[in-house]
């Protein structure tokens, strides 16, 4: 009977490493080129006389008509230095960043060989979080005062939900976003369960570049709130199909549980407890039923548009 038992856990543990195996991939072989750019340093640092030395080696960051001592005064100005100052706490020494993105610009090319990684560049926006990274062709800014920790007094006005983010966990993340998003056709199918697969795509391209970084993470998730959404996925589903959401064209269903949100409306009383965007979670989990019942790699799936998804998916919630 001992035995028995043993052998049932075994098979149960290398089940479980199976799964955690399967979203790896051998990246060894392969080369990129990452290449980064401290802007944020070297603009904080460099003496006024020699600003027309950065405006030829950045030209693209130093728009016309605006004269050097508009610069200037930025870049002396006590709030900019303090910032500035901030930020080095955490990236006076990027290498772990750069490893980072040396792993995530292989994965990508590893999906997608043609891939040619661009050149990062650091700034810092004044905390611009709705311009946290932009990828612009072959440049890729990040803007470093986004990622402080969220327990910063810098971010002490910002809502919780908005700077749960704004981690130095979370900044590959936020870099992996734009390269899975563009990988995604345009949305053709305006409804809700459409909406919601279309960020399950995102979010499942995300995680196959990034395979050592946890689905809460990935999601924008505490723990806590990822435990939510799996213990809740039945009743939620059940609220979505008797109140005939599927299908529905409804804008206002986006704002409700696919937007970024303090939590999802429900207009029920767990609407306190649940996490935003759910509807983003709901459609990863539709994409990986569709990936776990279809043999399709996952560069497919991409381009498969999102009702056959669902359709073809057999996804049913989990009772857990």
């Amino acid at each position: 009977m001992k035995f028995k038992l043993f052998s049932f856990l075994l098979f149960l543990s290398i089940l479980s490493c199976l799964k955690k195996e399967n979203n790896k991939v051998d990246i060894d072989n392969i080369k990129v080129d990452v290449v980064i750019e401290r802007f944020d340093q070297k603009f904080y640092t460099i003496a006024p006389e020699n600003l027309s030395d950065l405006k030829d080696e950045f030209p693209f960051l130093f728009p016309e008509p605006n004269p050097d001592s508009v610069w200037i005064n930025k870049m002396q100005n006590k709030d900019e230095q303090d910032l500035f100052a901030e930020s080095q706490k955490l990236y006076a020494d990027f290498s772990s960043e750069k490893k980072q993105l040396s792993s995530l610009f292989k994965h990508i090319k590893y999906y997608y060989p043609e891939f040619k990684e661009p050149k990062v560049i650091t700034v810092l926006t004044n905390v611009d979080y709705e311009h946290n990274v932009i990828l612009a062709d072959d440049l890729l800014f990040i803007s470093l005062d986004i990622f402080l920790g969220k327990k910063n007094k810098i971010y002490d006005s910002f809502p919780s939900y908005i700077k749960q983010n704004y981690t130095k966990e979370h900044l590959i993340v936020a870099v992996a976003e734009p390269f899975a998003k563009q990988l995604i056709p345009p949305l053709s199918d305006k409804s809700f369960v459409a909406r919601m697969i279309q960020e399950g795509k995102k979010l499942a391209m995300m995680q196959a570049f990034l395979p050592n970084v946890n689905e809460a993470e990935i999601l924008g998730y505490t723990t806590e709130q990822l435990k939510w959404a799996e213990q809740s996925e039945v009743e939620i589903w059940k609220y979505f199909i008797q109140n005939l959401m599927l299908y529905s064209t409804d804008s206002e269903l986006s704002k409700r549980f696919i937007i970024e949100a303090p939590f999802s409306k429900f207009f029920l009383e767990i609407d306190k407890e649940s996490p935003g965007k759910i509807g983003v979670w709901f459609g990863w989990q539709i994409v990986q039923s569709y990936m776990n019942n279809n043999k399709v790699s996952i560069q497919e799936m991409m381009i498969v548009d999102n009702e056959e998804i669902f359709n073809q998916s057999k996804y049913k919630p989990k009772k857990r």
